[in-house]
């Protein structure tokens, strides 16, 4: 199992959006496109799941992330990931800010 916290305007409904139905035999039918639509096996081992809110999604971000400050995140990394290059680090799994010495990765 993987977890992670995404970071969007609008994350939850654009998640879930890509989710699709929770049911998976209705997201077959209605949104074959969409990751239980396309992976899902049943009801409960739907492949997937996401916050219904933003006030679950801070539930499950300190059940699964405990280290993690969310305030912290919001007041400081958050407006500095808006103001700079983003790149993706596949070892530690997060995006982190471009440092002026690294070279965008094209």
């Amino acid at each position: 199992m993987w977890a992670y916290i995404l970071a969007h305007e609008n994350a939850v409904p654009l998640w879930r959006s890509l989710m699709g139905p929770t049911k998976v035999f209705r997201a077959r039918h209605t949104d074959p496109d969409s990751i239980r639509g396309a992976y899902g096996l049943t009801d409960t081992r739907n492949t997937t799941h996401g916050s219904d809110s933003p006030a679950s999604a801070s539930r499950e971000i300190a059940f699964f992330f405990p280290e993690f400050d969310e305030r912290r995140w919001y007041e400081q990394d958050e407006p500095r990931l808006r103001q700079g290059q983003v790149l993706y680090s596949p070892q530690e799994r997060v995006h982190r800010l471009l440092q002026a010495d690294e070279a965008e990765v094209t």
